[in-house]
């Protein structure tokens, strides 16, 4: 099995490898040998599969985000009326803030990575437009750009407070941001 054809999903299990090491260990930790060893595949996949560490953090990033905008299309593309998205959006705030601990880990690791490195920074803004775009299909262009930031502010603070504020709280927020109540 030297071969990715001869085990067709070992892409799959590397790059779901790596973000399981992200999520442990921070991007600094991250290694070619932890993830092999994670994935349960020989050291030689790596390369055969990424040309190296870059990639590999890509994909791996990519695909977390794609997991990320596809709540987002999913949550906003069931709301019928201007209430619903609002609605919609409050509830995507509590989701992401009651979620799990990992997927806060990852999206901030991803923030720090971009910070430090403007090679991740294009898969940061890509996120953000996808985001935008599934809030545009209620909101103007300024507005869903508000909305994006108060969506990541304020699933970050709930998520990191020892008494999280509550709907209400959040509803009002939202409400103000475009230009109900």
């Amino acid at each position: 099995m030297a071969t990715g054809q001869a085990d067709p999903e070992r892409r799959e299990r590397i790059i779901a490898a790596a973000l399981d090491v992200v999520a442990d260990e921070g991007v600094a930790g991250v290694s070619h040998r932890k993830v092999a060893a994670r994935a349960g595949v020989p050291l030689g996949s790596m390369t055969y599969h990424f040309t190296g560490m870059d990639e590999l953090l890509r994909e791996a990033f990519t695909r977390f985000s794609d997991g990320v905008v596809a709540l987002f299309e999913e949550r906003l593309s069931a709301a019928r009326t201007p209430d619903e998205a609002r609605e919609a959006v409050t509830g995507l705030i509590h989701e992401l803030s009651e979620g799990r601990q990992r997927d806060l880990v990852l999206t901030h690791e991803l923030y720090t990575l971009a910070a430090r490195r403007p090679a991740f920074r294009e898969l940061t803004r890509a996120w953000m437009r996808r985001s935008r775009v599934a809030l545009e299909r209620h909101f103007d262009p300024e507005t869903a750009r508000q909305l994006d930031a108060l969506i990541e502010g304020l699933s970050l603070h709930r998520a990191l407070e020892t008494a999280p504020h509550g709907r209400e709280l959040t509803a009002r927020a939202v409400a103000r941001v475009t230009r109900i109540g």
